[in-house]
C-alpha cells in the first residue's frame, strides 16, 4: 500500500460538494464555526500550542494519538480523506509511513496552522477538523470521541463546543 495518494480531479470535486454540503461549510477567518457537524462531536481549544514554547512537543503527540485513533476505526486495507482546504488533497492509511515535508510536517498536517486541514472516513461519518483562525480542532463520531478519550492528546484540555 502507498499513503499520501492524491485524489483525482473527479474525486477532489465530489468530495469538496459533499463536504460543503453536507458540514455547511462556509470559510472565515472571523466567524466561528465555519462548518456544522454531527453529534456526537467536541470541539477543543488548541490556542495554547500558538502561545506557549513549552508545548512545541504537542503536535508530535497530536500526530500519535491520530494515528491510534484513526486505526481503531480502519482496516489495513482501508484509506481515508486527509482534506487541505486550497491544497492538494489525499487517500492515506494510518498504517503506513507518514513521510514529512521539508519543515517536518505531514503533507496535510493534523495541527491547522494556517489552512482548514481535515481527516475524514471515506463516508465522512467521522473526522478531525482543524480550524486554523479559531484555533480549534473538533472530533465527531461516537467512536473516535472515544478513541481520542484513551489516546489523549496533550493539547485537548479546554472543550470549547459539545453536541
Amino acid at each position: 500500500m502507498e499513503n499520501w495518494i492524491p485524489l483525482t480531479h473527479q474525486e477532489l470535486r465530489l468530495v469538496w460538494k459533499t463536504f460543503y454540503r453536507d458540514f455547511k461549510f462556509n470559510p472565515s477567518i472571523s466567524r466561528f464555526p465555519s462548518f456544522h457537524v454531527p453529534s456526537p462531536y467536541i470541539t477543543y481549544d488548541i490556542s495554547a500550542y500558538f502561545e506557549d514554547p513549552s508545548l512545541l512537543h504537542a503536535e508530535k503527540d497530536l500526530e500519535e494519538k491520530a494515528l491510534l485513533a484513526f486505526q481503531e476505526h480502519m482496516r489495513t486495507d482501508e484509506y481515508m480523506l486527509a482534506l487541505d482546504w486550497q491544497h492538494e488533497c489525499y487517500w492515506i492509511t494510518p498504517y503506513e509511513s507518514f513521510e514529512k515535508d521539508e519543515i517536518g510536517e505531514w503533507r496535510v498536517p493534523v495541527l491547522p496552522n494556517g489552512d482548514y486541514d481535515f481527516f475524514l472516513s471515506k463516508e465522512m461519518h467521522w473526522g478531525l477538523l482543524g480550524h486554523p483562525w479559531e484555533q480549534t480542532i473538533t472530533i465527531f463520531g461516537e467512536g473516535l470521541i472515544d478513541s481520542f478519550t484513551r489516546h489523549h492528546p496533550i493539547l485537548f484540555q479546554r472543550k470549547i463546543r459539545e453536541g
